[in-house]
């Protein structure tokens, strides 16, 4: 071979290996590895609705998981996604190229999160609750829960809609809105409320949500799963029959305060329609999120019966129950003195 043609041979090895490099190079900073976590569930990445693309940047780099972020801004530049960022919560799993991650955030391929409540008393407790796992504050789910004319249009009020919404585990996009919550729980308790549940309430000649009224109020006279049905059971009777309810926790709602723990003659002269003592019937809404177990306590109550009870005087959290007054007067006398030998004046 000639001295020129191996010149030229040389040079056209060099410039394939310097091609093959180059090649490389690109495929690597679009398909190779560009994620690092030991974490077998990935690292959590927050974005917030509507980011620019520095603050993912900038996010990017606090998580820690990003290897070269410059290979991808590059990625991400050439794919159009630094144009229009999606907010949301992303898991970065290790191994994960630009390519893969870029794609998982232009298509806006959150990870949903659990969203957990329940034993909530009021709209200010469930906000609280909701901010702790989505991305809106609590004074904007609060918002919402009170927005009379957004609840109109699903059929509730503000005073009704904690009687819509059913404590459980939710799975939820970290950036949905308060409203898409609320519409989401009014999605679950269509689904609740099954045409053999409507049934029986239509039996008792009870609303929904005035199952979910007296679920309520159940669940709060009493701590004791097997004694709902019971409690339940009482509350029908008196309802059936015309007889005030006289429900301690209407008291507490009404004063605003249910870590009383003993109800005064005073307290039952407070003017509110949630005085059950004071006004007949159903209180205007629940006082409290009723518990699935509380509406499923009304729905198949317990048949007996029973109009009056009155906490044990061994604080077990059961009830003592009684056909007639003069029985009750004797159950009632009996926790009043354990009251007093307990100094539990208030």
């Amino acid at each position: 071979m000639s001295k020129k043609a191996t010149v030229i041979l040389l040079i056209i090895t060099a410039l394939l290996a310097v091609g093959l490099w180059v090649a490389l190079n690109f495929y690597n900073r679009i398909f190779g590895s560009n994620v690092s976590t030991d974490r077998e569930q990935g690292v959590e990445l927050y974005l917030p609705s509507n980011p620019d693309f520095q603050e993912v940047l900038g996010l990017l780099q606090h998580s820690g998981a990003i290897d070269d972020l410059e290979g991808f801004i590059w990625v991400a530049r050439r794919k159009g996604y630094s144009d229009a960022p999606k907010g949301g919560r992303y898991l970065l799993k290790n191994g994960m190229s630009n390519n893969e991650l870029v794609n998982m955030l232009r298509a806006g391929l959150q990870a949903p999160v659990n969203v957990t409540f329940n034993n909530i008393r009021t709209h200010q407790d469930l906000a609280g609750q909701l901010a702790k796992r989505l991305e809106s504050d609590s004074s904007a789910f609060l918002q919402a829960l009170t927005n009379t004319e957004f609840l109109k249009e699903l059929g509730f009020e503000s005073h009704t809609v904690l009687g819509m919404i059913l404590p459980n585990t939710y799975q939820m996009y970290w950036t949905t809105t308060p409203e898409g919550f609320i519409k989401r729980m009014h999605k679950e308790y269509e689904r609740f409320w099954t045409e053999e549940r409507m049934q029986k309430a239509s039996e008792l000649r009870l609303t929904p949500i005035q199952i979910a009224t007296l679920a309520s109020i159940v669940d709060e006279e009493t701590i004791r799963e097997d004694e709902k049905p019971r409690v339940a059971g009482l509350y029908l009777n008196r309802l059936d029959k015309g007889i005030r309810l006289q429900a301690d926790p209407t008291i507490k709602f009404a004063m605003g305060d249910f870590t009383v723990q003993r109800i005064l003659n005073k307290d039952l002269l407070i003017d509110s329609p949630y005085n059950t003592y004071k006004y007949a019937g159903l209180p205007p809404g629940p006082i409290r999120m009723p518990s699935v177990s509380g509406i499923n306590a009304v729905l198949n109550h317990e048949q007996h019966d029973y109009l009056y009870m009155c906490a044990k005087d061994d604080f077990s959290g059961y009830h003592a129950f009684a056909k007639t007054l003069r029985q009750h007067n004797v159950n009632a006398a009996r926790y009043r003195q354990a009251l007093n030998r307990g100094r539990i004046y208030r």
